[in-house]
């Protein structure tokens, strides 16, 4: 569980990187959790949007997605929302206390 300063921190660091995914008409499935597993491995933070044509809100796209990949819901806004999971092999964000 992060605090409301980690997750402040990391609102911060979401605001200069790109949306990488798109949760559309096709939903969630096992190969969207795998493909931001592997994302979130790599990079710790991810950014997404949800298209217009999904039958997902924003809200429970991204608490789907951090259930499965039991990854910290860091913001919703808009159609677009930022999980953070701390990386096992590739540490890179390091959190104030």
């Amino acid at each position: 569980m992060i605090t409301g300063k980690q997750r402040s921190y990391l609102r911060g660091l979401a605001n200069g990187i790109p949306a990488i995914f798109q949760v559309g008409k096709n939903g969630i499935d096992e190969n969207v959790v795998r493909q931001f597993r592997e994302a979130l491995e790599a990079r710790e933070l991810v950014k997404a949007s949800v298209l217009k044509n999904s039958i997902y809100t924003s809200r429970e796209a991204c608490e789907e997605l951090a259930q499965a990949v039991d990854a910290e819901i860091v913001s919703v806004i808009g159609n677009k929302f930022v999980l953070y999971k701390e990386s096992s092999n590739n540490k890179v964000i390091e959190l104030p206390k």
